[in-house]
């Protein structure tokens, strides 16, 4: 049986890339990892984390093309934000037999790896706590006026940038007719956010997939995970979660611009420029502003020279 781990990236997360790569092999330098390109736009990317990082490409980007140009017409070409953030659901039909899947906006601070021991009681994990704050970003209502889900089935709501599973636990024409379901019934999902693959993901899983266990479910508790969340504690290079006493597992900057002045940004660089120095300016700076901001801008500086 093979294990792994599976990333999705491309050029314009390169740094990402890199500091999610050193904190995994900083405690991990077997574990196996497979990156599917999320685009063409992939060669820099591609090239150092082969090299440097051990990690392979998707074999068959061919059947990751089809598939995710096959779902993004099932819903039709308005209707997600961005249609390649379906490509992690090659991962179901990938080379592991167990696999754990993660966003490049995290860092880890464990072997994270070893959380698939779940998967010998369970088909599919999930690790955060997307559930506290109910189905937004997820579901609406409908879901439960239609009997669609229970609420004890809500209560496994999680977020979609970590999850853990089994290769081939359904086949490709049962993902394309779950996509299907949900084509028809857009009213379900909360899109507001543009998590465009969060809650069409949460829906196949919920629907397929009976055996689900959320680790921070595990006897004693868990920590956080989210950049978000202001509690954390820095201790050397990890954080600590005052609320359970115990390490966070790994970090998620889930919405959060990862860039100077951003929560944890000093735990994120520290991952980052592991075993090199520290550039005086970060390759990842604040966004230029716009130009109409700069127009406005320089409007501002002109009215003030003219103030009495």
């Amino acid at each position: 049986m093979t294990r792994g781990i599976y990333i999705v990236a491309n050029d314009k997360v390169y740094e990402q890339t890199i500091a999610l790569l050193k904190s995994i092999r900083l405690r991990d330098a077997e574990t196996p990892i497979v990156m599917i390109p999320f685009d063409d736009n992939h060669q820099k990317v591609a090239d150092v984390v082969t090299k440097e990082y051990g990690v392979q490409l998707y074999e068959d980007l061919d059947f990751v093309e089809t598939l995710c140009q096959q779902l993004h017409e099932i819903f039709g070409k308005d209707f997600f934000s961005n249609p390649n953030k379906q490509r992690k659901q090659a991962c179901w039909f990938g080379p592991f037999d167990e696999f754990l899947y993660i966003d490049v906006d995290i860092v880890v601070f464990e072997k994270i790896i070893d959380n698939l021991k779940y998967l010998d009681e369970y088909d599919f994990l999930c690790c955060d706590y997307q559930h506290a704050n109910g189905i937004k970003d997820v579901f609406t209502s409908k879901v439960l006026e239609a009997g669609i889900f229970t609420a004890d089935d809500l209560k496994d709501v999680f977020n979609s940038g970590w999850w853990a599973s089994k290769k081939n636990l359904f086949s490709v024409q049962d993902l394309y007719d779950t996509f299907a379901e949900c084509a028809q019934h857009p009213d379900y999902f909360d899109f507001s956010q543009k998590t465009t693959d969060q809650p069409i993901f949460n829906y196949l899983v919920l629907k397929r997939i009976a055996r689900r266990f959320n680790v921070v479910r595990r006897p004693g508790g868990a920590p956080g995970s989210w950049a978000g969340s202001p509690h954390f504690q820095q201790k050397g290079d990890r954080l600590f979660d005052p609320k359970t006493g115990q390490p966070l597992q790994y970090l998620h900057w889930a919405g959060v611009r990862i860039e100077p002045g951003c929560p944890y940004w000093d735990i994120w660089q520290h991952y980052r420029y592991l075993g090199e120095p520290i550039p005086e300016r970060p390759a990842i700076a604040p966004p230029p502003k716009s130009w109409t901001r700069q127009a406005i801008d320089r409007v501002k500086s002109v009215l003030r020279k003219f103030k009495p």
